[in-house]
């Protein structure tokens, strides 16, 4: 039987060589081909990329042989490159798509497949639904020589991303203003696609920078490239030989970022959204609009409103946030799994944005994060967020689910003031400390994501959201 090939909240990931081999890799970058040939049947023209990854290099030939069988003309990134960076790419070379092979920040073990829409935003459900439907009707029928046909080489185009997306980058984050106060940074791509990007573009504006995990590495470090608390102690050390005022890094395919600050404490991705926000209202003078995920802290709604700022609340992936970039709505928007991007700028998430904009903020500000974050809670209260997962038995999650779809009015002897179903079940309270569930749709997991006013009150919230689960 064949796998079924979805694409999630951001793309296809498998574990290579169980459901990710050469052929379910064909399979998928055929429905990809047409669609794309749906949409443009003469002169269609796609991007072929990959993150660090192993086999990289032999899965961007064979796509780029299945685009050519198609009539569709590859151009092909021969290195590792950014996620951002194809955003970037994809308009300003007016092609029709990109096929960028990645798992993100999944270990080592998994590889997959995004692919992004002409405008550079990651592709909505309503074109992965088309591509899977393709997918679907391959299978089903006879293959024919020319849905089996591959290309020659002869139509393929080549393609440099990087000199171009940090160029942009130079334009909208004030370098000048990072050398002139001398910050020192500290930055960690964990051997991702991100190597050679944030510390050169700093480099070369005169800043000093330190880097850790600067080479190839397809086990990466034998963890997850992910940004981090838990992974990030390297960075820290070379943060305490350096003197640095802050650290900044970047996942596998640079989507995510992690910060850290001149003490070492990591900020959550929460934080660092809000405090960005706040700065570039201040510095900017955007005040259009904020997006966040059902499943982000309420600290960027306080800020909203002190700000005179309209918010939207989004459901869980940056797809939803990148059409409200399109639309000039919102001058940031932000996830808490540590992905952002900002007005002007790509509709996709930006973790070397994220991180070089924080050097700005400390810079420009002259104060730490720490410093900054508690001012900015101060002024508009203290939000204390969390993230946790619980893996379910057959038998609870089938109880659960069914639970996820009534509408309580009470929640572990508290009452709920509303009930949001933007994205998995978000429950309210009176005191404004909420809880959201949404179960995994790759594995029996529920993600809990809950938010209390106080320390103390997001454990107690934290010890009721487990209950309820399994009560």
């Amino acid at each position: 039987m064949l796998t079924q090939i979805r694409f999630g909240t951001s793309g296809w990931r498998a574990v290579m060589a169980e459901e990710f081999t050469f052929a379910n890799v064909r399979r998928a970058v055929g429905g990809i081909a047409r669609y794309v040939a749906g949409q443009k049947p003469q002169g269609a023209r796609v991007i072929v990329g990959r993150d660090p990854r192993f086999l990289g290099e032999t899965f961007c030939a064979m796509a780029a042989e299945i685009l050519e069988g198609h009539g569709i003309t590859p151009v092909v990134v021969a290195e590792a490159a950014p996620t951002p960076a194809f955003a970037y790419a994809v308009a300003q070379e007016r092609a029709d798509g990109v096929i960028n092979f990645t798992a993100s920040h999944n270990p080592p073990q998994y590889n997959g497949i995004k692919f992004s829409t002409p405008d550079g935003c990651p592709a909505l459900p309503e074109v992965t639904t088309k591509i899977e439907t393709e997918i679907e009707a391959e299978d089903n029928a006879v293959a024919t020589s020319a849905s089996m046909s591959t290309g020659n080489g002869s139509a393929r185009e080549s393609l440099d991303v990087k000199q171009g997306y940090l160029k942009r980058l130079g334009e909208i984050v004030d370098l000048e203003v990072i050398r002139k106060a001398n910050l020192r940074v500290c930055f960690d791509p964990m051997w991702g696609a991100a190597r050679g990007y944030s510390d050169e573009l700093l480099r070369g504006a005169g800043v000093k920078v330190a880097t850790v995990h600067d080479y190839r590495d397809v086990l990466f470090g034998g963890h997850a490239p992910e940004p981090d608390d838990h992974l990030l102690e390297e960075l820290r050390e070379k943060m305490r030989a350096t003197a640095a005022q802050i650290g900044i890094a970047t996942d596998g395919d640079a989507d995510r970022f992690g910060i850290v600050d001149e003490d070492g404490t990591f900020l959550q991705p929460n934080y660092v959204i809000a405090l960005l926000f706040d700065y570039l209202v201040e510095s900017r003078g955007w005040k259009n609009g904020v997006a966040k995920s059902v499943a982000t802290t309420n600290l960027i709604n306080a800020i909203a409103k002190a700000r005179g700022v309209e918010l939207y609340e989004t459901p869980v992936g940056f797809k939803y946030i990148g059409e409200l970039i399109m639309q000039d709505k919102i001058a940031i928007g932000g996830e808490e799994s540590a992905g952002l991007s900002i007005r002007h700028h790509v509709p996709e998430k930006d973790g070397l944005l994220a991180g070089l904009m924080c050097c700005e903020m400390v810079a420009k500000r002259g104060k730490s994060l720490g410093e900054q974050l508690k001012a900015l809670c101060n002024q508009v209260g203290s939000y204390h967020p969390q993230r946790e997962n619980f893996r379910l038995t057959s038998e609870v999650k089938s109880k659960f689910t069914e639970k996820l779809r009534s509408d309580p009015h009470e929640f572990c002897g508290r009452k709920v003031s509303e009930v949001v179903r933007t994205d998995g079940l978000k429950l309210v309270f009176e005191d404004g400390s909420w809880v959201c569930y949404r179960l995994s749709g790759t594995e029996p997991v529920v993600r809990v994501y809950s938010e209390a006013r106080s320390e103390r009150g997001l454990e107690k919230l934290s010890g009721a959201a487990k209950q309820w689960i399994f009560e």
